[in-house]
């Protein structure tokens, strides 16, 4: 199985809600949001390990996905990029960020499991949604 099928392996999985079949694609050591800056938005949070991925999926309880849609599944060697739409809500503020061509980075070891991935996406917006409108007022 390529790396790119095992990715939309993962995205299925997501879209379904089965964590548990995304974590049995991870490292043991995977590095989640790898390469992160600091950013007090829980589910921004630089992770290691499974237990660090799985604490990612539970800081998801904040946000109500309104959309999800991947677009493209680029891959070569051990680097898949999956292009993804998204619109959340974040529960506590109300606010809504909606993305457009955001980027999933996945590295794969040479087990063929997750070794390190992170989002490519604007974290600003998220910390304005996090905070809610007194924070997007003054900014």
């Amino acid at each position: 199985m390529t790396h790119i099928e095992k990715t939309r392996q993962i995205i299925h999985a997501f879209l379904q809600g089965d964590i548990p079949a995304i974590l049995e694609r991870l490292a043991p050591d995977v590095e989640w949001e790898y390469g992160a800056i600091s950013t007090d938005v829980p589910w921004y949070q630089a992770r290691r390990g499974r237990a660090g991925a799985q604490a990612f999926f539970e800081s998801l309880a904040a946000v109500e996905f309104l959309t999800f849609e991947p677009k493209a599944f680029l891959g070569e060697g051990e680097l898949v990029v999956v292009m993804i739409d998204s619109d959340y809500r974040v529960r506590a503020t109300g606010e809504v960020i909606r993305y457009t061509d955001v980027a999933l980075v996945f590295r794969f070891d040479a087990a063929g499991r997750v070794a390190k991935f992170k989002h490519s996406i604007d974290t600003h917006q998220a910390w304005l949604a996090y905070h809610g409108a007194d924070a997007r007022n003054a900014a």
